[in-house]
């Protein structure tokens, strides 16, 4: 049976030749980055040239970048940092309702600490109004945080717009840049940013390495306390093979990132036509042209997201669903409902996030398989019977 992996949004496969690039640093180069001897020196050198990589990416200085584990870090550096370093000034952060839970679990841990939290709605598409961010700044404001692009229905948000008026209120800016580094055009002056989130498993790189970008000047303490690694920034002995394969994955990205994202967009295309003209009852999540090249998010009215997974996963085919079941609840993704699907029509979602992998006659495969299982399920399903 073929597999067809459309969940990249979750992670990628690491590409081979970032795991070549990365492979000496594990057993032959092994060399301490902060030791002065020469395999210590070396594993130093490789650390900066990843830096210069990733900063030459984002349109940033070497200087201020400084490599994390990854995006919830990366997130939490910048939520948790920025709030330490600037409470005295105020106590007021300002962020979405749809951020990814590496922002709003930090912000909930900020509020049982004195700090206050305002959580700005969307529209039906998952957008951010600039005026409704303008509108939430008080004098007590000092840190905004609005990530890029949704990670369930690919809304890009109005970054530079937003960061436009953080600037005029001189306030700090973050974004969660995760789901867009690598896909499309990312520069930290256009978009007017002061801090950026990004890791290196969602553009064919390993996990467990990302990074942090920090607008020279910007007020934050480190997150990590212990040694005087990334320039005392964050502490920990430096994930050289990691941060390697990230240099590696976003060079790669970076040379064929635009004829990438013309190919992704109209497969996304095509998928988004095939499953709105063949399968009645469904809704397009997010916004229709304004979103990731590789994603369309769909909801299936009278079907569990759930129960579509599973038997696509048994016919050769991994997508995601929005609704997050734990084993005491079933709660239907909190960016759906912000977008206003009521709880029916959110618990019955599905996520498809293209990626290097997919062709057409892929799409063909996946659409066909769909329409077959969601056919068998709404055939037991007394309220579809009932519309």
């Amino acid at each position: 049976m073929k597999y067809i992996y459309m969940d990249h949004a979750a992670t990628t496969p690491t590409n081979p030749d970032v795991l070549k690039a990365m492979l000496p640093f594990f057993s032959e180069k092994y060399g301490n980055p902060s030791s002065l001897y020469s395999i210590g020196q070396e594993s130093r050198t490789v650390i900066e040239e990843a830096r210069g990589k990733v900063a030459k990416f984002i349109g940033a200085k070497h200087d201020e970048i400084v490599f994390t584990s990854g995006g919830t870090e990366s997130n939490n550096f910048a939520l948790m940092g920025v709030a330490w370093a600037n409470q005295k000034k105020g106590n007021h952060i300002v962020t979405s309702s749809i951020e990814h839970h590496a922002i709003i679990n930090p912000c909930k841990f900020l509020e049982k600490r004195g700090f206050k939290v305002t959580y700005l709605p969307v529209d039906k598409y998952g957008i951010v109004d600039p005026d409704d961010v303008k509108k939430a700044i008080t004098d007590k404001t000092i840190l905004i945080s609005i990530m890029h692009a949704n990670n369930e229905i690919g809304t890009i948000e109005p970054i530079a717009e937003i960061g436009k008026v953080a600037r005029e209120k001189e306030i700090i800016f973050h974004t969660d840049a995760v789901q867009t580094v690598g896909h499309i055009p990312v520069n930290v002056d256009e978009l007017n940013v002061d801090l950026l989130s990004l890791s290196a498993h969602k553009f064919y790189g390993p996990k467990g390495a990302g990074a942090l970008y920090i607008r020279k000047g910007t007020k934050i303490v480190p997150y990590l306390y212990g040694g005087d690694q990334e320039k005392r920034r964050r502490a920990s002995t430096e994930n050289v093979p990691g941060i390697v394969g990230l240099g590696k994955a976003i060079e790669l990205a970076m040379q064929d990132m635009e004829e990438e994202c013309k190919r992704l967009a109209s497969l996304r295309n095509m998928l988004i036509e095939k499953i709105l003209s063949e399968v009645d009852e469904v809704i397009l999540n997010g916004h229709p042209t304004q979103r990731l090249p590789n994603n369309a998010n769909f909801s299936f009215k009278y079907i569990e997201g759930e129960s579509l997974i599973l038997s696509l996963d048994m016919e050769g085919i991994a997508c995601s669903t929005g609704s997050a079941c734990t084993s005491s609840s079933l709660e239907p993704s909190h960016v759906l409902r912000a977008i206003g699907l009521p709880h029916e029509i959110a618990h019955g979602s599905l996520r498809f996030t293209l990626g290097r992998s997919n062709n057409e006659e892929q799409i063909d495969y996946v659409v066909e398989k769909l329409k077959k299982i969601v056919n068998k399920f709404r055939s037991m399903s007394p309220l579809y019977e009932k519309k």
